[in-house]
């Protein structure tokens, strides 16, 4: 926020907005219309692409912009810019090949349909933000390689998790801390539950039943800390991480204890989550300092004696700070945070409850699976399927529940740009990540 809100006034006092559009306007898409229409300087939302216009044109609505004008070819889209009017379209490749565009925002959590947006945005110049862990988590990596070929930043945001992780990563490392282990507070953890159980918390709130569901069995904590694991070089501890329990309310700084000492003792760091620690929802990185003298300082500064500290950022605010993220990438080059290279940590699908053969896997979030971490070099020995490939693959035998299922035990339908994806990825870096 330092730097970049300087930066922002001064983008606006010359009127030279940054120019914005997004992909998807779900819940999360709604809140960032309405952030940047109310909170945001220096840029501008000028266009949404929505598969249903009507959400598209309710996202604006919802923000307090009335006059909405709907295009349908190229010329339409960048003349309205121009015009500083209000787009909305229902085909995203518009806004990903306008050149009164900087800046494209995906926010669908679809992972097949993202990756051809995500992909024709950056072949066409633009710098990509993804509010879609499931499509960096599966293919983040190859995405990067293309980014960086044509000169753009792709980045996931800030005030999602791992972006809010990422801010305190850097933060810790910059002050001469060694980060061991970067976590995630979650208040629930079930791997069964389905859009069925979640379906009176995912009405309160206005959201889909199975976009709730996901985070509940774990499958969106895993793509958000395999997201962090790629971009900073850690592990995980053991297939599903460690991910402790302890009594609701219990303070972070007691609640780490529960981690066993070979977690915390992995040469290149680890990522994890805890189940019912305070602050919730926060994430904290847990790190060491060798030095007595600093040690001493820092427990003067009420960190503790160590080995090991503590910090943590006690809430994430997601589409409020996603504006933080576009000024980022735009004006610093500087992406909030994204793979370093190869995978490290893959999202693998484990079955829900008994699968039969010859089914279709149904969704994230849905029935069928869920996802847990598992790092990429056993991942890839082990030929196991990633979550974010699952859906649509047909079962060629029974698989047990919390079976991990394996790309041996499925059809993939064929002619997916992911799977192609993913075949890069494999070719381009191999599968260990030197950190």
């Amino acid at each position: 926020m330092i730097i970049v809100d300087k930066a922002l006034e001064k983008r606006e006092k010359e009127n030279n907005p940054i120019k914005v559009a997004m992909v998807g306007a779900g819940f999360m898409g709604k809140g960032i219309a309405l952030q940047f229409q109310t909170a945001a300087k220096g840029m501008r939302l000028v266009a949404i692409s929505n598969r249903t216009l009507d959400k598209a044109t309710a996202a604006y609505e919802k923000s307090g912009i009335e006059a909405v004008t709907e295009v349908n070819s190229q010329g339409a889209l960048d003349e309205a810019i121009k015009q500083e009017k209000a787009a909305v379209t229902t085909d995203p490749l518009l806004l990903c090949e306008s050149k009164e565009i900087d800046i494209i925002i995906e926010v669908t959590g679809a992972v097949q349909f993202s990756a051809e947006v995500v992909l024709a945005a950056i072949r066409n110049k633009k710098h990509v933000v993804l509010m879609n862990a499931e499509l960096d988590g599966t293919v983040g990596a190859m995405l990067k390689v293309y980014a960086d070929q044509n000169d753009v930043i792709i980045t996931n945001v800030d005030g999602d998790q791992p972006g809010v992780i990422m801010n305190l990563y850097r933060f810790v490392k910059g002050i001469g801390v060694e980060p061991v282990l970067c976590g995630n507070i979650k208040g629930l953890q079930d791997e069964y539950r389905n859009p069925t159980t979640q379906e009176g918390f995912a009405k309160k709130w206005g959201q889909k039943p199975s976009k709730v569901t996901s985070f509940a069995d774990g499958s969106k904590i895993s793509f958000e800390q395999a997201i962090v694991a790629n971009a900073t070089g850690m592990k995980v501890g053991k297939r599903g991480m460690y991910g402790p329990t302890v009594e609701t309310g219990t303070p972070l700084e007691e609640a780490i204890k529960e981690y066993p000492d070979e977690l915390l003792n992995i040469e290149e760091g680890a990522v994890d989550y805890i189940v019912g620690a305070t602050p919730a929802p926060g994430v904290f990185v847990i790190g060491t300092h060798d030095h007595p003298q600093q040690q001493h300082y820092l427990n003067l500064y009420k960190l503790g004696e160590g080995p090991y500290y503590c910090f943590y950022t006690p809430y994430h605010l997601c589409h409020f700070e996603v504006p933080n993220t576009v000024a980022r990438a735009v004006l610093f080059d500087d992406a909030t945070i994204a793979p370093l290279g190869a995978p490290v940590v893959e999202v693998v699908t484990i079955a829900k409850k008994d699968l039969k053969a010859g089914e279709e896997i149904d969704g994230i979030g849905h029935y069928m699976t869920y996802g847990v971490c598992e790092n990429a070099d056993i991942a890839d020995a082990e030929n196991l399927l990633p979550l974010g490939v699952a859906e649509g693959c047909v079962l060629k035998r029974d698989i047990k529940k919390d079976a991990a299922l394996t790309y041996d035990d499925v059809e993939v339908p064929e002619g997916r740009l992911i799977d192609q994806l993913r075949k890069e990825q494999k070719e381009h870096f191999g599968v260990l990540q030197e950190v």
